[in-house]
């Protein structure tokens, strides 16, 4: 056995392929040699599964390092090093750090391939908006110690989670005062993520302004639709005289202000965002009603179990079939079952908007056809639960499960109202 040999079958190469500007697959290629199996301890080297080769790697790893340790107590002022017992010189002199002209980089290790942690910690959570937004503390409240990824639409973060560029996504799908938010119900069908959990997030609302200016010198309010809707009475009690301009966040409305140096308008924004584009807050908590809340949902590449040790709720979508009462056959299912909705969404049936019916005595008349949101207090490992969609299923065309999860339970208070 030479060492040229044992290297060749102990040292498989390692390829990898370039998939973006910011990841890099790792695949091994390797060759079982049955003649040196021995020599290597017994391991065998046979393609199978990934962590059968991990801990193949890590047993080799572990003698690679005890014949280092016999190498350094064996090695030579002429640089002679003993390799299994026998004497050899270094064909390639090894470069110090000193001599070195670049540091080469840290190899992977087991710990490196293991899959993400589910804590939060290092999780890349994509949200919508710029840093400041209200999506990005919901993202935080969520995971915390996440990287917080802004994407500049909501469609950007589904497929930033589709592509593996993030591991979660958290967006609004409601709002106490102002409803839905319907463009992420479209969403939700027209992609394949899956719901694994929820965050309720209290909405604190502030108008901003650059420092120095005062509110009477004020001509417009910016800021997200929503948000001026939610703050539309204050606005008006405050006294302004100004135009509301829609923008795409409030955050990024703050920004806005802050880079072009706006001294005539103000925005509707969070006291964060004041604090990172350097707004002063000109008033404090002017949401129209205290009790406002954005309910916000966590979407993930995979599902997760469902469970019966804590309260769970399941999220589907569902187009009715053709007949009468189909919908009250539908809700009747979970009545039957106690199975509390606390949520039914109507959204236009984009594949089939309009169905006609043709009556000789009648007429023509023209129905539109709509997909059904509904959210019901019940985890998907209760049998009532599976029995109920069991049913659902009778009277529905199309049935899908967005998702069972575990309900936000944390206690709720309300944002504290100023005089204004």
């Amino acid at each position: 056995m030479d060492l040229n040999s044992m290297i060749r079958t102990a040292s498989p190469p390692l390829t990898h392929t370039r998939l973006s500007q910011s990841r890099t697959a790792i695949r091994s290629v390797y060759r079982f040699d049955s003649s040196n199996a021995n020599a290597l301890g017994g391991l065998n080297f046979s393609p199978g599964g990934r962590y059968d080769w991990q801990s193949s790697c890590a047993i080799l790893a572990s003698k690679v390092v005890s014949q280092q340790q016999d190498t350094e107590m064996n090695s030579g002022a002429d640089g002679i090093s003993a390799v299994n017992g026998h004497h050899t010189r270094d064909l390639v002199p090894f470069k110090t750090a000193e001599t070195a002209p670049t540091a080469f980089p840290k190899p992977l290790s087991i710990t490196d391939l293991l899959p993400a942690p589910m804590h939060g910690s290092q999780l890349r959570v994509a949200y919508q908006g710029v840093p400041g937004a209200y999506s990005e503390a919901a993202a935080g409240k969520a995971y915390p110690n996440c990287e917080a990824i802004p994407c500049d639409q909501f469609e950007v973060a589904f497929q930033a989670v589709e592509l593996w560029i993030a591991d979660r996504a958290v967006l609004p799908v409601e709002n106490s005062l102002g409803g839905s938010i319907h463009r992420n119900y479209d969403l939700l069908l027209r992609h394949r993520l899956h719901i694994v959990g929820e965050v309720q997030l209290p909405v604190h609302h502030c108008l901003l302004a650059l420092p120095g200016v005062r509110k009477e010198y004020l001509t417009r309010v910016i800021s997200h639709p929503q948000a001026l809707s939610q703050c539309e009475h204050t606005i008006t009690k405050l006294g302004l005289n100004v135009a509301r301009e829609a923008v795409d966040d409030t955050a990024g409305a703050a920004e806005y202000i802050a880079t072009n140096n706006l001294q005539d308008t103000a925005a509707v924004a969070s006291a964060r965002a004041a604090e990172l584009y350097g707004l002063q807050i000109l008033a404090d908590g002017i949401q129209d009603d205290s009790s406002n809340v954005t309910r916000f949902v966590m979407l993930a590449r995979e599902p997760i179990i469902p469970r019966t040790d804590r309260p769970f709720k399941t999220s589907i979508v569902f187009a009715h079939e053709k007949g009468t009462s189909v919908l009250f056959k539908v809700l009747s299912a979970f009545a039957f079952r106690n199975i509390n909705l606390t949520k039914i969404e109507s959204r236009p049936h984009r594949n089939s908007p309009i169905r006609v019916v043709e009556d000789g005595n009648e007429g023509t008349a023209k129905h539109f056809e709509y997909m059904f949101y509904v959210d019901f207090e019940a985890s998907m490992a209760e049998l009532r639960a599976q029995n109920a969609l069991a049913e659902v299923q009778e009277f529905t065309s199309f049935l899908r499960v967005l998702g069972s999860y575990p309900m936000d339970m944390t206690p709720w208070i309300p944002s504290r109202e100023e005089d204004i």
